[in-house]
């Protein structure tokens, strides 16, 4: 087999591998920000906790229109803000952490979102929404992932230098005109969107890992955020095309194989990455000794 048909046949030949390549590439765009601001703020597990929290409202949708784009991704939204803001009221509300407030949010949605599905589809259909059906991106889903993706760049574009200064020190926007909640607010709106965008694509199970994935192996490439982003979205994008060829050609589940690629990835990152990896610690630990 020539490395054209192995790497650049299977897109040229088949219109759904070039739309679930062309819906991975929108998502791996957008959410590399959101995964470095996530890794940051030291919330990546709520990222995972939001794209649980999604379910019973993708659920709702589904039981009422079936797989409706539109139901189900409107249902996705609404139960994720539904989550994000009934957590913060807790939080600030009781003694219980956001943490822990998120913490029982995902295990209650997960349950009720599973339970949901199973009352009108079939194993098959719990399936889909768990775990998505990237080949299977229609023109309306790629639609969708890239008017988000827009969103996204055009919201970060606005409030970066804010996110960046309420990431370090949320007390400093709100000594200075009380803009820390908005910008907050505003960035988990863009955490359930991208959610919402991926789970189309990748299911509620495995949206999160193109997302936190990536953006933790980029700290190890780079110190910046801005070069954080970039090393996040360009091991997102490798990460969407080398689990789409696996998957074609070994003829394993796609959003699994994208995200073990992106495992993969971390692995090597961690074990040599630039800043941080073993190799750089055992290169400086050998530096010393000398």
């Amino acid at each position: 087999m020539t490395t054209f048909n192995l790497l650049v046949a299977p897109f040229l030949e088949f219109g759904f591998m070039r739309r679930a390549l062309i819906g991975c590439l929108a998502l791996s765009l957008s959410g590399a920000p959101i995964g470095v601001f996530l890794v940051l703020r030291r919330m990546s597990l709520m990222g995972d906790v939001m794209s649980h929290a999604i379910l019973p409202g993708a659920a709702v949708g589904f039981l009422l229109s079936g797989f409706s784009l539109f139901a189900m991704t409107l249902g996705g939204v609404v139960a994720g803000l539904a989550v994000a803001l009934a957590a913060g009221f807790i939080s600030r509300t009781t003694p219980l952490k956001e943490d822990a407030s998120f913490a029982s949010f995902y295990l209650v949605s997960l349950g009720l979102g599973v339970l949901i599905v199973s009352l009108k589809g079939s194993n098959v259909d719990l399936l889909h929404v768990l775990f998505g059906n990237v080949l299977a991106l229609d023109d309306p889903a790629i639609y969708l992932i890239a008017s988000i993706a827009t969103v996204t760049f055009l919201a970060f574009a606005v409030v970066y230098r804010l996110l960046v200064a309420e990431c370090f020190d949320p007390g400093f926007l709100r000594s200075v005109g009380g803009a820390g909640g908005a910008v907050h607010f505003l960035f988990l709106v863009l955490v359930v969107l991208n959610l919402v965008g991926g789970f189309n694509a990748l299911g509620t199970l495995m949206v999160v890992g193109l997302i936190i994935l990536p953006a933790a192996s980029s700290r190890f490439w780079s110190e910046s955020i801005g070069g954080q982003i970039i090393a996040a979205a360009l091991i997102a994008v490798v990460s969407s095309y080398v689990g789409l060829v696996v998957s074609y050609h070994v003829a394993v589940p796609t959003s699994p194989a994208i995200i073990l690629t992106a495992g993969a990835i971390h692995a090597l990152s961690l074990l040599l990455g630039r800043h941080g990896s073993f190799l750089r610690q055992m290169l400086r630990a050998q530096h010393l000794r000398g």
